[in-house]
């Protein structure tokens, strides 16, 4: 018998049926890429693919899932920061919001969350700060 505590992989359908590979972007400053094309809200960070629907996150192994959820806690931190600009299927509330930041995290998770996730907006990968810090030396 394992120690190990089992996790458990549920795979959800939200909705996403992509004909096709979607043409990738760059989100301007973050290891990010979002499919400007597609009719919902993929993105590519990493190996993995995240989709961002129903007010939260999931991750998969394709551009059509299959999906498992992200908790809030769990969601890499540059996904954080794509601005809203980059999401085709914006929750309402979302278009009062300035495009060009990121969504405002906190209101959907509450005050815990942001305190739990601090720096979340300033944390940008060790490389991208030491070559910040480095270049004003």
């Amino acid at each position: 018998m394992s120690a190990v505590p089992a996790q458990a992989q549920v795979h959800v359908d939200i909705g996403i049926n992509l004909p096709g590979p979607p043409q990738w972007a760059g989100v301007p400053g973050l290891p990010v890429y979002y499919a400007p094309a597609a009719p919902a809200d993929v993105f590519q960070y990493g190996r993995q693919y995240y989709a961002f629907a129903n007010g939260g996150w999931y991750v998969g192994p394709g551009y059509n899932g299959p999906w498992i959820v992200v908790g809030p806690p769990y969601v890499p931190a540059p996904l954080l920061r794509v601005p809203v600009r980059y999401y085709h299927e914006p929750p309402g509330h979302w278009r009062e919001w300035r495009h060009e930041e990121p969504p405002r995290w906190e209101h959907e998770y509450g005050h815990d969350w942001d305190r739990q996730r601090a720096g979340w907006r300033a944390d940008r990968d060790h490389g991208e700060r030491d070559h910040h810090e480095d270049h004003h030396r």
